[in-house]
């Protein structure tokens, strides 16, 4: 019987790095052939543009399949079997899968689409990765003792009881077969000791957290797991288990804003950090032209932390107008943010 293709599910919250851990991956794949499904969740497909313009060698464009038409986990029949399917039909399939989910998908949804029978007898679940930020996690942001902060959020009248990014991180980790505290070079050792261990705490099974720096493990950890996942979904307990999976998403915005050439990178990057302070941003990613500069501009943040970098040149004849991605809380300004984006 021929083996089955591993895959490799990589979950996380928004920014947490999940597309820097996919580029690292295929930057050292030394000759594996991989696939990557990347499920972009907002109306441009910047992680897409991020892979396909990667300039790795041997990552070409056919390899990167990306489903833009909501969270994965809520259109698993529409969109991801299909693009499965037509990855296994090639001549030549790929050796191993990885797939990039939003940082609103819900694991399991997705584990429970591999026990579909044209799937389940070709591909398997290798592994869970979920990519944590650490310094949003010792910020504060997501709760290490989940029924302390439940009962602190009851005792306030003042603290949104409704909180449904923190299910959305707790069913990550409790898929995970792997969680990859990322950040860790902006953090000192007490906070990744105490972050590491708030997880440990919280997750249901025996599950390494691995410290990293910008996704950087190497593939003999992060590849190779054999969890068999699809086979294991007892232990992966989650929020949404007696919906079967079914959540909604209607907390959210999300808008493109498009931006002129920019003079220099500075004066762009801190109006997005102050619309992003002002509005109660939570995310922005996306590309941006630099007068004199043949190369893009990737920008992305994460609250208030922006990095940015010149990522790859511009193709001969591309459309150079820059777009910024938001993502925030439903009721975001969509015209004040625009506004002061673009300045």
């Amino acid at each position: 019987m021929k083996a089955r293709i591993p895959a490799t599910i990589i979950t996380g919250f928004l920014g947490a790095g999940k597309t820097t851990l996919v580029r690292h991956l295929l930057e050292n794949a030394r000759g594996l052939r991989i696939a990557v499904i990347v499920n972009e969740f907002g109306a441009l497909g910047i992680d897409g543009a991020v892979l396909e313009g990667c300039g790795i060698e041997g990552c070409d464009a056919d390899q990167i399949v990306e489903l833009s038409n909501g969270c994965l986990c809520c259109t698993v029949a529409d969109e991801f079997l299909p693009a499965m399917e037509a990855l296994l039909d090639r001549p030549n399939p790929p050796d191993h899968i990885v797939i990039e989910t939003s940082g609103l998908a819900l694991p399991k949804p997705l584990l429970k689409a591999f026990s579909w029978p044209a799937i389940r007898a070709q591909v398997t679940v290798d592994g869970v990765i979920a990519v944590v930020d650490g310094p949003a996690v010792a910020a504060g942001h997501f709760a290490d003792d989940p029924v302390a902060v439940a009962a602190q959020m009851a005792a306030d009248p003042a603290v949104d009881h409704d909180n449904p990014l923190a299910e959305v991180y707790e069913d990550q980790l409790s898929a995970a077969d792997l969680v990859l505290l990322n950040k860790t070079d902006l953090m000192d050792g007490l906070a990744i000791a105490d972050v590491a261990a708030g997880i440990r705490a919280f997750l249901p099974r025996g599950v390494k957290v691995v410290p990293a720096r910008e996704g950087k493990v190497d593939l003999g950890v992060l590849l190779g797991l054999d969890a068999r996942a699809e086979d294991d979904l007892a232990s992966r307990p989650s929020h949404h288990d007696a919906v079967d999976g079914a959540h909604e998403h209607d907390d959210w915005d999300s808008f493109v804003v498009e931006v002129a050439e920019a003079a220099s990178p500075e004066p762009l990057v801190s109006r997005l950090r102050a619309a992003a302070e002002a509005h109660d941003v939570l995310r922005m990613k996306g590309f941006a032209s630099v007068t004199g500069k043949p190369l893009r501009l990737l920008v992305q943040g994460v609250g208030f932390r922006f990095r940015h970098e010149f990522d790859r040149a511009w193709k001969p004849g591309e459309d150079r107008t820059g777009r910024i991605v938001v993502i925030g809380r439903k009721g975001l300004d969509q015209a004040a943010i625009t506004a002061a984006v673009r300045g």
